[in-house]
């Protein structure tokens, strides 16, 4: 029984020690990888406001556009004189990063001497690829002008937005 029992205990070291050859044998390594991209903060910066010129209101309602290459339809009725120009912001970042573009849909313009105005935007594109230099965009609109609209100085604010995409 003891040479039995000595039989065993060599045959069980002998397959302990197979079976952390065997795993060892099968093990394999490999690498990872990590990587990131950093892209520079954005900046947005107006550098023209949305001017729909001076305006003489007429006895019906109509509409003033500016398109957002700052071209200005008057509608039938009103008077337009002076300068008209779109809203432009100026964009900076990355080069070569593509950059979302939106914002608010419309504004509503607050005489000084009372009355309101309404206009809805339009954006000269939806996203823009920065270059060297960074990118732009713009803004116009159509202003809606009431039936012998209450006279003063109108202004109003919007909101815009860049996102990387």
């Amino acid at each position: 029984m003891r040479k039995f029992g000595m039989k065993r205990a060599v045959l069980g070291a002998a397959i302990a020690a197979l079976a952390m050859n065997a795993s060892a044998a099968h093990a394999a390594t490999a690498t990872g990888t990590a990587t990131a991209k950093i892209l520079r903060q954005i900046t947005l910066t107006n550098t023209s406001a949305l001017q729909y010129a001076t305006i003489i209101s007429g006895a019906t309602a109509s509409t003033v556009s500016v398109s957002t290459s700052g071209a200005a339809t008057c509608g039938a009725g009103l008077t337009c004189t002076g300068t008209t120009t779109a809203a432009n912001f100026d964009v900076q970042g990355t080069s070569g990063a593509v950059v979302l573009v939106g914002g608010d849909s419309s504004v509503t313009l607050n005489g000084s001497l009372g009355g309101t105005m309404t206009s809805s935007l339009t954006y000269s594109s939806a996203n823009i690829t920065l270059g060297a230099t960074g990118g732009s965009f713009q803004v116009g609109g159509t202003l809606n002008v009431g039936a012998n609209q209450t006279a003063g100085d109108y202004t109003g604010t919007f909101n815009v937005t860049a996102n990387y995409q």
